[in-house]
């Protein structure tokens, strides 16, 4: 449990300088993907905001943990991507403990009753609530995020997940929650931009998601995943590595590599690892490549209960 925060070491293992500046300065951003087992939970933080995406696995504390251990106190945004329980398992306690300015889901119902606490949650919360579709952009701070996915809810769950492009300066960053093939083909279809120098892979590096197709469009310079270390399902699996692994890409996930810290100044970016002593999948040199619906119903009710964003 200690590797995943930060009192232990961090061992810097990646760092890659833009060819052209941004033309200003901007203060360090920090990208943490969290070591919580086979679950997912990943924070944004820069100097104007804090953004968390999904909450890990039920019945632990360590995402909330983590947050007190860096001092969060207010989350700008909550993205909880879909509703299952290895990615909503905190986020009602993270709702009720913390200042949550806004919360963003799919709309995509579900039965479960952590699901209904959630949303219970985010009900006797004041954070605004709201369902972002394809195509859509915020300005959160210095940061940029597109939404990809869903243009619309579908009926699998997985299918419907949320996923946003992060762009602060030159540096940007791919989170695609449990998005699988069909998800992936839509974004494709679409023709919005997908490229991204850090790729958080769908499903936790399943065979489900991570076509090759898709990972062209985003041409990565590095890829992670969250897993539990030993998983039943054997995430990630080797059929994604393998995909990685013929274009070249370094894959790390949380399983071998602890929690992962990517820090950036907008125009070059490091990537930490806690001290396992695992290499990444595989190893190499990297060098950077040129390369509101107004009127809509939400799953809480009319105007999504806590208000409708304005920008």
């Amino acid at each position: 449990m200690g590797r995943k925060f930060l009192g232990v070491c961090l061992v810097i293992v990646l760092l890659v300088g833009a060819a052209t500046g941004t033309g200003f300065a901007l203060e360090e951003m920090q990208v943490f993907y969290l070591d919580v087992g086979q679950a997912e939970s990943t924070l944004l933080r820069g100097s104007d905001f804090t953004i968390l995406i999904d909450a890990g696995s039920w019945g632990n504390r360590d995402v909330l943990e983590f947050l007190h251990s860096v001092g969060v106190e207010t989350i700008n945004l909550f993205i909880i991507t879909h509703p299952h329980a290895d990615h909503i398992g905190q986020a009602a306690e993270v709702l009720r403990t913390l200042e949550v300015l806004e919360v963003w889901m799919s709309g995509y119902e579900h039965t479960t009753q952590l699901f209904e606490d959630v949303l219970d949650a985010v009900l006797e919360g004041d954070a605004d609530y709201y369902e972002p579709r394809a195509g859509e952009v915020f300005d959160f701070g210095q940061l940029r995020v597109e939404v990809l996915h869903p243009e619309e809810i579908g009926a699998n769950l997985h299918d419907s997940s949320i996923v946003v492009r992060a762009s602060y300066g030159e540096i940007t960053f791919l989170f695609t929650g449990d998005a699988e093939r069909r998800s992936e083909n839509k974004m494709l279809q679409r023709g919005l931009p997908l490229s991204a120098q850090i790729l958080q892979l769908g499903h936790h590096g399943s065979r489900t998601s991570s076509s090759l197709d898709f990972l062209v469009a985003v041409d990565p310079e590095v890829a992670v995943y969250s897993a539990g270390l030993g998983n039943i399902f054997d995430h990630p699996h080797e059929e994604v590595v393998n995909r990685l692994r013929i274009l070249g890409i370094p894959l790390y996930g949380t399983d071998r590599n602890g929690t992962m810290v990517v820090s950036t100044d907008g125009s070059s970016y490091s990537l930490s690892v806690a001290a396992t002593g695992e290499p990444p999948i595989p190893p190499r040199s990297i060098e950077l490549q040129d390369r509101e619906s107004p009127g809509r119903v939400g799953l809480l009710g009319l105007a999504y209960v806590k208000g409708v964003r304005e920008d």
